[in-house]
């Protein structure tokens, strides 16, 4: 068996992997159905935007808090009353979802589906701390550089089929179904996860007050320079050099319709898939520091390339690099998070790494948004992708840890 493959022997490991597709296949179809039935609701493009709203403000609020907790109790425990947390919500949606519930006050109908994200956004809060932590205790050391990959492989293949699947259930079978459907998944998800074997809670860690808890996380990547390249870098990169926002506009400019929109939405998927299957067998070891900088700065040229092309196919090629390159930058920092941090302080350090993911997918469309309209569209993204540019080079210049970064002398990384 080639050695790409040997994680995937470890038993917990599967189920892991299991559970995280099936919730996020889930929440994928979620995303898209929740988006219909409010827009079919209300016809008002700003609820489209309450929607993301009711999410990230709990999931960015309560993530150090969720941080603290994860590192204090047994990480499985967490991870399951996240889920259960969000299965609630999904279930409260489905029952929202009847043609005859709250059909004389449609406005307490939004007012409640909003309610539920803001649910399913505290469980994400949770959710994001305990996985990750939970995952540092069921891989061995040395082989976590690729299991990060083939769990990248799978959240990225759950996030391209998820969308399309629900907007297929709703469109066929409509809004009740789709629901009961995305409740079934995370049932089995649920119980695939209850099958893995408690871990109990570490022994190391260190019971501080509840506000000096809090920070430890902030300080601890703060204070660790390579640890705070990785994440600033994949900050700056999501908020200059991130266009998904603008691909509606950019379908407009190349004339090529809805179709071509669903086309360049799957492309950085495509390229994303293509370039963690590579990863799984050639994992980023001795140079990633290297691997890292070079994938950011890939991901900024190609976003300028697919500014300035004109014919669909080049900017579908070009979009897929950039997914290939967004997906190296992820499993580089994922590993370096996960052999850089302490065991007593993953779900702390996972707080403060989620605060800065949701920072840079939520504030990097609102920068999108804002400098199409001020530069327009084109010169907006090729200004992005040059400033994506900027950071490599500041990092290289101020980090120089960063670029000698070597994983396997963290460990005995395979």
């Amino acid at each position: 068996m080639h050695a790409s493959l040997d994680v995937l022997r470890i038993p917990d490991f599967r189920r892991y992997l299991s559970s995280r597709f099936l919730m996020t296949f889930a929440l994928q179809m979620q995303s898209v159905v929740v988006a219909w039935q409010v827009f079919s609701i209300t016809k008002d493009p700003l609820s489209l935007g309450l929607i993301g709203l009711a999410e990230v403000i709990p999931a960015i609020s309560f993530a150090l808090i969720a941080g603290h907790i994860v590192d204090r109790s047994e990480r499985k425990t967490i991870v399951l009353l996240a889920q259960l947390l969000t299965l609630v919500a999904s279930l409260s949606l489905w029952i929202l979802s009847v043609e005859n519930f709250f059909q004389d006050n449609l406005q307490l109908k939004i007012y409640t589906i909003y309610f539920c994200i803001f649910l399913s956004g505290i469980a994400r809060a949770f959710m994001a701390s305990s996985l990750f932590a939970f995952f540092g205790q069921i891989i061995p050391k040395e082989k976590l550089v690729r299991a990060s990959a083939w769990n990248s492989t799978f959240w990225q293949t759950a996030s391209s089929l998820g969308p399309a699947t629900g907007g297929l259930i709703y469109g066929y079978f409509g809004v009740s179904y789709a629901y009961l459907l995305i409740c079934l998944f995370l049932i089995i998800s649920v119980g695939a996860m209850s099958q893995i074997p408690k871990r109990g809670v570490i022994a190391k860690a260190i019971q501080e007050p509840f506000t000096q808890s809090l920070t430890v996380g902030i300080k601890f990547v703060f204070q660790n320079k390579i640890v705070l390249s990785a994440l600033s870098l994949d900050l700056f990169a999501v908020l200059f050099g991130g266009a998904i926002a603008l691909l509606p506009l950019f379908a407009d400019i190349l004339q090529v319709g809805p179709e071509g929109l669903g086309l360049m939405r799957a492309a950085p998927s495509v390229g994303a898939m293509i370039a963690l299957i590579f990863i799984t067998r050639n994992p980023p070891t001795k140079y990633a520091g290297s691997f890292l900088l070079a994938a950011v700065a890939g991901f900024g040229l190609s976003i300028i390339c697919f500014a300035i092309s004109k014919n669909l196919y080049l900017s579908l090629f070009f979009l897929a690099i950039n997914g290939a390159f967004d997906s190296i930058s992820v499993v580089t920092r994922s590993a370096i998070l996960q052999l850089l941090t302490p065991d007593e302080m993953r779900g702390r350090v996972s707080a403060v790494n989620s605060i800065f993911i949701s920072s840079s997918n939520e504030l990097g469309a609102f920068e999108s948004g804002v400098a199409a309209k001020w530069m327009g569209t084109i010169p907006s993204v090729i200004f992005g992708g040059c400033m994506t540019l900027c950071v490599v080079i500041a990092t290289i210049i101020l980090s120089p840890q960063m670029r000698k970064l070597n994983l396997k002398k963290l460990g005995r990384i395979e």
